[in-house]
């Protein structure tokens, strides 16, 4: 997994307007520009934003991207719980879960 990567974009996304007119024009093309792996590349591309948050990506670079796809601020945050309980807890990062995810969440990622 490239973490660094989907967060350097993520990154260049919210703070680049050029980057940010590019990923609108064509988004395949700039991320074919980033060393990410085919599972990041197809969570970026729907996205989904529970998966890259299970990740480990940085709530406050991917909050300014689920807004940059039109997910509201709710859903963005019930997609993140979704995330966990389809994926699993966070596996890196500065969410990474311990315990399976109770003691951040009070959420069993199993259920």
């Amino acid at each position: 997994m490239s973490l660094y990567y989907v967060q350097k974009l993520l990154y260049q996304l919210n703070r680049d307007p050029l980057v940010r007119a590019r990923y609108q024009d064509d988004p395949a093309r700039l991320l074919a520009e980033y060393e990410l792996t085919g599972e990041e590349l197809e969570a970026l591309r729907k996205p989904d934003i529970g998966l890259l948050y299970v990740y480990g990506v940085n709530g406050q670079l991917l909050m300014h991207y689920a807004a940059l796809n039109g997910i509201e601020w709710f859903e963005y945050l019930e997609a993140m719980r979704e995330g966990v309980r389809r994926h699993g807890p966070v596996r890196t990062g500065l969410y990474a879960m311990k315990d399976g995810g109770k003691d951040h969440t009070g959420l069993d990622p199993a259920s």
